[in-house]
């Protein structure tokens, strides 16, 4: 599933980001703890360069608690990149991510400019749908930033001034041009990143389905009242669609309407603590990935040269 989305008022959004990035002291990223991986823009990392860098695993409450621990041990021992997770009602949280903005932004003093001292100029970044508008409104302690079930909600640049000497600078959720890793995009679909309409509802579920039965078979068969847990992805679909009564003239299950309702109960947390990736299938996808963008480039620079052979031969 390659998924190509991109609304003109991101492709402004990096524009934007670039010209005032000079000025940036640290960078925030916000991401899906269900997705780490996948909900990383790769154009951020890019955008980034040598800047000081937090990473927040938004929905953590929705995530498999241990999986989280995993990738927080793998950013800190590989990448020397801090984070911290996030959800709902943890107003202490808050008070953590301050601190470790003025840890990682060392060399500015904590008093605001009005006081002499420096503002610590931080942006925020993340693709749509991630949070980072509710994250606003939750160290503000107003509805400063707008939010909203839908992607792509915040429109434009918000400078918000945090006091403690911060600085924040809320961007667009923006995603990048084209998912290379199919997988991803299946992840970015499932939790809802994407606007529904960029995708079909049955061929998400069928590949969300295929790993959960392998990696948490237990919660689909309780989740679904399942006597034995079945083999395949359509199997478990007809067998829930029929559990829930998804059903079309003549018995039969009806496949996008079970597969809305998977879905929907997978985003809301109603089948339990779910982590879609882990950090080891971050490195093979990345390997496979590596392996078939070198295999396209061979085959067009092979193309290319039998062209140029031909026009020879003439």
């Amino acid at each position: 599933m390659s998924i190509q989305w991109y609304p003109g008022h991101m492709h402004k959004a990096i524009k934007q980001i670039k010209e005032v990035l000079p000025k940036i002291d640290l960078i925030i990223e916000m991401l899906d703890a269900r997705i780490p991986y996948s909900s990383g823009n790769p154009v951020i990392s890019q955008l980034s360069g040598n800047k000081p860098r937090i990473k927040i695993l938004n929905k953590s409450d929705l995530a498999d608690p241990q999986i989280t621990l995993s990738w927080q041990k793998y950013w800190e021992e590989e990448l020397n990149i801090k984070s911290i997770t996030l959800a709902p009602n943890q107003p202490e949280k808050i008070k953590q991510l301050s601190q470790l903005i003025k840890k990682r932004v060392p060399g500015k003093d904590n008093t605001s400019s009005e006081k002499g001292g420096q503002i610590i100029n931080v942006m925020i970044m993340g693709i749509p749908n991630v949070g980072k508008s509710t994250l606003i409104n939750t160290l503000t302690g107003r509805a400063l930033a707008k939010t909203g079930n839908e992607p792509a909600v915040t429109k434009g640049q918000q400078r918000i001034n945090l006091g403690n000497g911060i600085s924040l600078l809320d961007t667009p959720g923006i995603l990048w041009p084209k998912v290379d890793n199919k997988k991803s995009g299946y992840r970015l679909a499932a939790t809802g990143a994407i606007r529904d309409t960029a995708m079909s509802y049955d061929d998400v579920a069928f590949n969300t389905v295929d790993y959960l039965l392998k990696a948490y078979p237990l919660r689909l068969r309780e989740r679904y009242q399942l006597n034995t847990l079945p083999v395949t992805e359509l199997e478990f679909l007809e067998a829930a669609g029929a559990k829930r009564g998804c059903l079309r003239s003549g018995g039969m299950v009806d496949l996008e309407k079970i597969a809305t309702v998977f879905l929907n109960e997978l985003r809301n947390g109603m089948l339990g603590r779910i982590s879609l990736e882990t950090p080891s299938m971050m490195v093979e996808e990345e390997e496979e990935l590596a392996h078939f963008l070198a295999k396209i480039a061979a085959e067009k620079e092979a193309k290319k040269a039998a062209r140029k052979k031909k026009k020879l031969r003439r």
